[in-house]
């Protein structure tokens, strides 16, 4: 729910990597090099220049991954890479800005984007991509490319992931619910009786959670979706929306009432998960990408036992809500100072190329994937072994085939596959996404976005727990605004009145 707001405030904090997985095609594996798009054709006699590039951290050494070599092979670029470091990774890349090292192109979060463009360290591409960008063009979105805009110029190439997902449910423990002869509750009301029939019949727990007071399956019943909301063309952080203070009353009444965790103001997420797998509690919210081993935990503990994901509860309006996750991940960019920067261009542009790209997101087909029945399925172990760090290498995908693509990466196991194809069944038809998820780094959010994302989270809870009266939410609404709200709220709404549909 607060994705976005995060990735553009915390220049010590890197976006999540999108993993990339299992498929690719038997046109970029072995035999001759996919022709290159036609206004990317290079004389083939004379030698292409050699890049170097930075990118963001992993575990892993990037020269030596397979991928590495295959997109040297494909497309007769040779590119070296260097990593950020772990910690202090800005700090780091500041440092090489000012020495003004020698990268052909970079790999950076929003908020390093941002700050390197403003600086002027960064080359814009306009011109580059009008000419030379055959391939950019035809697979990046405009609304991704409107959210590489900086002062009216594009200084990257943005990077979106694995298209529009639900990631978070309800993981309920499905063998009490038999036993107790529940049905899945399909409203609030329904919620609010489910919970408390576990809590008198079970003894346990009924929902555990820690931290973060936004449980995003019960605030969408009260219309409250992504960190900010649309309504009559105008988008209102939800700090400020209307529903909010019912919404933290709600939730006291489940707190006041045990139907939630008593320890939810401490609990760190390991905890959450350990009162679920070692049953002392019923519910959780998490995401299928924890599936496999919270359900391997569950069943050391309760061989019976049985995993699921609740349905989506319906809001007052009737209707059920589920947030889709969308947002520019990354954005490619050239240094100013770089030498052979069209050439530069010419190599990104290249690299999205139908079969360069497929083989580079998801390998060699019959080596690292196959296709069933029109879906990409990894094959284990060599998926892992040599492409399971593909994702580190993009630098902008195709828009509409990686979704396809990445949908490899959760179907490595059957109970991460069986939590994914759930959380988008019961998403089916509801999906809502935050307005501002392809927006650029706006300055006055990434300002202010951390410290009062901080000050909700925190006033929140301390209602919910009654450390304060409710009573008392007006005034952090007030004070909210006036430590940077408003101005967060004027910003996001220039941008999204001059970009909207």
């Amino acid at each position: 729910m607060f994705k976005k707001t995060l990735s553009v405030v915390s220049i010590a904090t890197l976006a999540v990597s999108l993993a990339a997985c299992g498929g690719g095609d038997p046109k970029t594996s072995g035999g001759s090099t996919p022709a290159p798009a036609e206004g990317n054709k290079v004389d083939a006699n004379k030698p292409k220049p050699e890049f170097k590039a930075l990118i963001q951290y992993g575990r892993f050494d990037p020269n030596a991954e397979p991928v590495a070599k295959y997109l040297n092979e494909k497309t007769g670029y040779k590119v070296t890479y260097e990593m950020l470091p772990v910690e202090n990774a800005d700090e780091k890349l500041n440092l090489l800005m000012a020495n003004k090292e020698p990268y052909s192109f970079l790999i950076l979060n929003a908020t390093q984007y941002a700050k390197l463009a403003a600086s002027g360290a960064l080359e814009p591409i306009d011109e580059m991509v009008a000419k030379n960008g055959t391939n950019l063009k035809s697979v990046i979105s405009q609304a991704s490319w409107n959210g590489a805009k900086l002062n009216g110029k594009t200084f990257g190439i943005p990077q979106t992931g694995s298209g529009v997902i639900a990631n978070l449910g309800l993981f309920v423990r499905q063998d009490w619910v038999d036993e107790l002869g529940l049905k899945a509750p399909t409203n609030r009301d329904e919620l609010y009786t489910f919970l408390k029939t576990i809590r008198e019949k079970k003894n346990v727990i009924p929902l555990t959670g820690g931290k973060a007071p936004m449980v995003e399956q019960i605030a969408t019943t009260f219309g409250i979706t992504t960190t900010w909301n649309e309504a009559n063309g105008k988008v209102t952080h939800m700090a400020e929306h209307p529903n909010m203070k019912a919404y933290v009353e709600f939730m006291k009444k489940l707190y006041d009432e045990k139907l939630i965790d008593t320890e939810w103001s401490i609990n760190q997420s390991n905890k959450v998960i350990e009162n679920f797998t070692s049953g002392k509690a019923a519910m959780m919210p998490n995401g299928y990408y924890n599936a496999p081993s919270i359900q391997n935990a569950l069943l050391k503990n309760f061989p019976n036992a049985k995993m699921d994901i609740l349905p989506l509860v319906k809001g007052d309006n009737g209707k059920a809500a589920a947030v889709g996750s969308a947002s520019i991940a990354y954005y490619a960019a050239i240094p100013k100072w770089a030498e052979n920067k069209e050439e530069v261009l010419k190599y990104l542009d290249l690299k999205l190329e139908k079969d360069i790209f497929k083989g580079a997101a998801i390998g060699e087909e019959g080596v690292h994937h196959k296709l069933e029945n029109g879906n990409y399925i990894p094959i284990l172990p060599k998926f892992n072994d040599e492409w399971n760090n593909a994702s580190s290498f993009l630098t902008g995908v195709d828009e509409k085939n990686y979704p396809i693509y990445w949908q490899a990466r959760v179907r490595k196991d059957p109970i991460l596959t069986n939590a994914f194809t759930k959380l988008q069944e019961n998403a089916k038809g509801s999906m809502v996404t935050d307005p501002l998820a392809f927006a650029p780094p706006i300055d006055a959010i990434a300002k202010n976005a951390q410290k009062l994302n901080k000050l909700m989270e925190d006033t929140l809870i301390k209602y919910i727990t009654g450390a304060e009266p409710v009573a008392n939410f007006d005034k952090f609404v007030t004070q909210w605004k006036a430590e940077g709200g408003d101005d967060m709220t004027k910003a996001a709404n220039e941008w999204y009145a001059a970009n909207k549909k």
